[in-house]
């Protein structure tokens, strides 16, 4: 992944590795920055702030500010991650309150979807700068007004970029950046990264000058890297060899005066894998995935195509033998999240809207963003198939139908990552697409979009291993008859 980045022309990525820190804690960081050391690419590390998220839901580690701050002085490191707690900001949880204070002199990274007003002050107030949450010119507007650099976000789920396309202006320019967060190596392989964004942007019109300022300059300032950015005496060689100006055409990559090849990957030394056995559950039977009959409508999670952000819903289902049912008529499935780092026995149980799929079931272990096991499916035998190949895999993505599993991507490496190369992973991907389109899935990303199901601190209605979640009110939802 990173080798398809840096030859896209993206010669500095910045990253929070919560991902991995919410089921390995300390030791999934370690492992991000030991990694960082050997590449070719430059990779800064923002230390996870918020692990877990929320207390509503089952993660496998938990990270205080003690245990951050032992990475403090890593030469990778930039400060403080996304904080997605924002409720705890406001509130002044004294445990927030710590983690911010010890970054107050770095880099304090920002995540707080549709807070505005009063709210996005207090928020701002804490030192946070920058924010990829933004999803309408208005709201990217207002955070502009108060000091925030946006970072315009184009990801595989998270589609941002012609919403805000009209905010990069030549006023504003030196304010916005680009970023992808969560970008399937599909879209990496046929539509690209950065370069990608880039050339959509200039194609829409918007000053190339503005467009290329906010791919590089913009974010390196933001993010406190003042030796790169320009091409310049004294500055890091970083330096992208375009075959074409408007459509971004990448011919040649410099990094750190590297030049980009298959000789610079392969002299780069590989960290041990970690996280090898992170699944820790035991098989489901597709009774567990049963949800008793109710009275009144049921809380349905409503899937946007292009937005993580979800609508909450009411729909009145079936019911037979005293159970609540599917009805694809509706476009409702159910929805379960398995947890699987502590052995609870914990499952979240609801239904969602927007998948299209009218038999089957698709899991994952990638479920942002405790990463428990989530499943979306039209029958309960399917969900079992699908989650239990998950678990036999230790980690990973499976597509499967009543009779079993149709197609499936190893992630043995905190459930998270695969050990396989790019172009191996990415024949995988297209047999999973392919295996969730003939169930009738009309989504085009719908891994990323079963990943987001589980996230619950992006409105409205989410789903964790301890049920459904009201992030609104950021409540369990009462599921009661």
């Amino acid at each position: 992944m990173i080798a398809r980045r840096l030859r896209a022309g993206v010669t500095t990525a910045i990253c929070d590795p919560h991902e991995i820190a919410n089921v390995l804690g300390a030791e999934g960081i370690r492992y991000f920055l030991d990694s960082s050391l050997e590449t070719v690419m430059d990779l800064r590390v923002n230390l996870s702030s918020c692990v877990p998220a929320t207390a509503f839901e089952t993660a496998g580690a938990s990270l205080e500010i003690e245990d951050l701050l032992p990475f403090r002085e890593h030469p990778k490191v930039i400060g403080l991650a996304e904080f997605m707690n924002f409720p705890g900001v406001l509130t002044r949880d004294p445990k927030v309150l710590a983690k911010l204070a010890a970054f107050q002199d770095g880099h304090i990274d920002g995540h707080a979807p549709l807070l505005s007003g009063l709210g996005l002050n207090g928020y701002l107030a804490a030192g946070i700068r920058t924010d990829h949450e933004a999803t309408s010119a208005e709201e990217a507007l207002e955070k502009l007004a108060k000091g925030m650099t946006i970072l315009m976000r184009e990801g595989s789920v998270s589609k941002d970029l012609e919403a805000l396309a009209p905010i990069l202006t030549p006023d504003v320019s030196a304010f916005v950046a680009l970023c992808t967060d969560d970008r399937n190596p599909l879209d990496i392989a046929e539509e690209g990264h950065l370069d990608s964004m880039i050339r959509r942007l200039i194609a829409k019109g918007i000053r190339p000058l503005d467009v290329y300022r906010a791919a590089s300059w913009s974010a390196a300032n933001a993010f406190g890297l003042k030796d790169r950015g320009t091409l310049s005496p004294g500055k890091r060689a970083d330096i992208v060899l375009l075959s074409d100006f408007e459509d971004c055409r990448v011919s040649q990559v410099i990094s750190g005066g590297v030049i980009a090849d298959h000789n610079a990957f392969s002299q780069r030394n590989i960290i041990v894998p970690v996280g090898l056995d992170s699944v820790k559950v035991d098989v489901v039977s597709a009774a567990k995935f049963d949800i008793p009959a109710r009275n009144s409508e049921a809380d349905v999670i409503g899937v946007v195509p292009g937005r993580i952000i979800t609508e909450h819903l009411k729909r009145m289902l079936p019911v037979s033998g005293g159970k609540t049912l599917v009805d694809p008529e509706q476009d409702v499935l159910k929805v379960a999240v398995v947890e699987r780092h502590k052995g609870t026995g914990n499952i979240g149980l609801g239904f969602v809207n927007g998948f299209g799929m009218t038999r089957g079931a698709i899991a994952s272990s990638v479920g942002h963003d405790s990463h428990n096991i989530c499943v979306v499916g039209a029958d309960e035998q399917a969900m079992a198939h699908a989650v239990n190949r998950v678990i036999e895999m230790k980690g990973g993505f499976a597509v499967a139908d009543a009779d079993g599993v149709k197609a499936e991507l190893a992630l043995p490496l905190a459930g998270l990552m695969s050990l396989e190369p790019f172009e191996a992973v990415k024949e995988h991907l297209e047999d999973l697409r392919g295996a969730a389109k003939a169930l009738g899935c009309t989504l085009a990303e719908p891994f990323l979009q079963v990943a987001f199901l589980p996230l619950p601190v992006i409105p409205h209605l989410k789903i964790t291993d301890l049920g459904m979640f009201d992030v609104d009110k950021f409540e369990l939802v009462d599921q009661g008859s």
